[in-house]
């Protein structure tokens, strides 16, 4: 495989990484719209029964902690993508082509 290939698989290689690590991110749209979901109807369950208003925040915060992490999850899954991958695949398609 002559050097041009090689930097063209290299190309490829880094914009597939970097489709991936957008793709990843798309998982922080899931939380934002259940937390804002769970938000609005604690706001209701209070707006009826304000004596209740205790058990109601300390459920919605804790259901709003739960749904953070997948979007978590996307951003760490992203970074290692980002900064990680590409130097562990580039030493694979080295070793591949017997470059190294």
């Amino acid at each position: 495989m002559d050097n041009g290939m090689l930097e063209l698989a290299l190309g490829i290689m880094l914009g597939l990484l970097g489709l991936g690590a957008g793709c990843a991110m798309i998982a922080g749209i899931g939380p934002g719209i259940g937390e804002g979901n769970a938000v609005a109807k604690a706001c209701e369950a209070i707006g009826r029964q304000p004596e209740c208003k205790s058990d109601v925040t300390s459920t919605m915060i804790m259901g709003c902690a739960i749904a953070e992490t997948t979007g978590l999850y996307g951003l760490i899954v992203a970074i290692l993508l980002i900064f990680v991958a590409p130097g562990s695949f580039k030493d694979i398609l080295l070793t591949a082509v017997g470059k190294k």
